[in-house]
């Protein structure tokens, strides 16, 4: 689109605009935003001043608040949605190293303990707009039924207050939103829609997963993936290009960046990046807005509802921090669960030589999956179920400086022993679990006495493996070391102590007293206070939560229009 006085794409080549620096200066503003689908144009934005008071007030703009942002505006609702992190433009921004892309994870100061502290930045949250989404790897997957009443029906955790049909709904549409790729027929679960686009061809490493769950008796599918295989709109096919993990630079990736965010934008939402939010006010039990660090400065934007969407660590960390005489303990906070029960999931991985060439890195990372551990509850033989829960198993394509530092982190490789082993990464191939740890109180999210940037206290995060979890872990390195071994792999060892995906830390219930918001993600404390996250997740399944998150935030849109009336 042209807009008076910018011209197109031809007459504003890469920082073309002064100050044209997403890092530092912020893209969205003077009523305009990136156009991500085009190089160096841009579409108008609606813009609001800070006393203006809006209805809605979103702080982030990820899988959660982005999706929630669009679905807010299409509704009628006016919308200012604060991110953090750059907005970047896709198609000039997005560069294919690995080091360079770095800048699209939250690599600021946390503090971390527990038995087993867990590896913060690349592997866990994204600063951008757009969020984690930007640099995902696309895996779409729903939760298994019965895992909304884990505890009811299988004994361990804790019931969503949603059942599992209406999810059921959600994630058809936003499996239509995302043109997701996947197979005709989807092996496990209830019968659900053909997928909207064809399933991507496997690569090597996918074969290798095939070939190794068929040898074991159990069943793969090529992966649904949020990566088109067929051209959507000005999004072309996916061209196997490997980065997907590190930024998609041609668009492909369907992203709440390059999906929802257009769409919030021409519904006439506000998109303000390089915006820190670091404290709600409140006023007489409700929240009046949010104080957030813009160009130097802090400033206030008042709204009639403020929506926390800043995934599972900085939603507890902003709402302890925006503690006050009214709300001592901190906002939404009145059963003390706000950061309890922080989950992780495990994404512990096996890796073997091949003798043929594999070159995993070539296609999506995860282009084959078994979901073979989510269903069956029991097992067999060697491989029967000693613990709750579940998990799914991928193939894998890691990049070569991501594959260097996992064998000198896991393995202990370094100098000649690192060149050497190095030189075989073209026959690699890797087998990794998405798996299931449970909620423990135990593990949270608290503040430490150390301060950011912004002067605001950096979150301490506390983690711990349960016995269910150790089991877990035990049972799907057996599995998966068998697995590659009859795939053809030799040499393999474990990479043990991975980690993935953050959930938990402000849950759903039907009860206040045991939970942080309700089955519409509203506060039970203060009604006009919302979270709308990976952190309102109760249990966290054996899948990649982001297709989960998403179905929640158009969930809690429908449901917040539905009040309104």
């Amino acid at each position: 689109m042209r807009i008076p006085g910018l011209g197109n794409a031809a007459d504003n080549p890469k920082h073309a605009v002064p100050g044209d620096d997403p890092e530092h200066h912020p893209r969205a503003r003077d009523g305009r935003a990136p156009n991500v689908m085009r190089i160096g144009e841009w579409v108008p934005m609606r813009q609001h001043r800070d006393e203006e008071e809006v209805d809605f007030a979103i702080v982030g703009t990820g899988a959660g608040g982005g999706t929630l942002a669009c679905r807010l505006a299409e509704r009628g609702f006016s919308v200012v949605a604060l991110d953090a992190g750059p907005y970047f433009r896709p198609l000039e921004d997005f560069a294919s190293d690995e080091s360079h892309q770095s800048k699209l994870y939250w690599t600021d100061e946390r503090i971390v303990d527990g038995d087993n502290p867990l590896q913060m930045g690349s592997n866990n949250s994204g600063k951008a707009v757009g969020g984690s989404t930007v640099h995902y790897a696309m895996v779409a997957l729903r939760f298994r039924p019965e895992w909304f009443k884990a505890r009811t029906l299988m004994g361990y955790g804790a019931d969503w207050p949603i059942d599992w049909r209406e999810m059921w709904h959600y994630y058809d549409q936003v499996e239509d939103d995302l043109k997701i790729s996947g197979p005709v027929s989807y092996p496990w679960g209830p019968h659900r829609p053909r997928y909207r686009r064809r399933a991507h061809e496997i690569n090597a490493a996918a074969k290798v997963l095939a070939r190794g769950a068929e040898a074991m008796g159990v069943g793969w599918t090529p992966t649904p993936l949020a990566t088109v295989s067929a051209p959507h709109g000005d999004a072309p096919p996916c061209v196997y290009r490997g980065f997907c993990t590190l930024g998609c630079s041609t668009n492909a990736k369907q992203s709440v960046l390059v999906s929802y965010l257009p769409r919030a934008l021409k519904a006439g939402a506000e998109i303000r990046d390089l915006a820190m939010v670091g404290r709600i006010e409140t006023r007489n039990g409700r929240a009046t807005g949010v104080h957030y660090h813009r160009e130097g400065r802090w400033r206030f934007q008042r709204a009639k509802n403020v929506v926390v969407a800043g995934y599972a660590i900085e939603t507890p960390r902003l709402l302890l921090n925006s503690a006050n005489q009214e709300f001592p303990d901190g906002l939404a906070n009145s059963s003390g669960l706000v950061g309890r029960n922080l989950m992780v999931q495990g994404n512990q991985a096996v890796w073997g030589i091949f003798d043929e060439e594999i070159r995993s890195y070539k296609g999506p990372p995860s282009l084959a999956i078994s979901e073979h551990w989510n269903y069956d509850d029991k097992g067999h033989g060697p491989f029967a179920k000693d613990f709750f829960g579940g998990y799914s198993y991928m193939s894998q394509g890691p990049l070569p400086q991501l594959w260097a530092n996992t064998q000198a982190s896991a393995r202990g490789l370094w100098g000649e022993a690192l060149v050497a082993e190095m030189q075989r990464y073209n026959h690699v191939a890797g087998l990794k679990v998405v798996s299931e740890y449970m909620p423990q109180a135990r593990n949270r999210v608290t503040l430490s006495d150390v301060t950011d940037q912004y002067g605001l206290p950096v979150a301490r995060i506390t983690y711990s493996w349960c016995d269910n979890d150790k089991a877990m872990n035990r049972h799907a390195l057996k599995f998966l070391r068998e697995a590659l071994v009859a795939a053809g792999g030799r040499e393999v060892w474990d990479q043990g102590d991975d980690t993935c995906h953050l959930n938990g830390t402000a849950r759903m219930g039907d009860d206040p007293r045991s939970s942080v918001v309700n089955a519409d993600c509203r506060s039970w404390d203060i009604p006009n206070l919302w979270i709308c996250d990976g952190s309102v997740f109760p249990t966290v399944g054996g899948v990649n939560p982001s297709l989960t998150i998403q179905a929640i935030a158009l969930r809690t849109a429908d449901r917040i229009s539905a009040s309104r009336r």
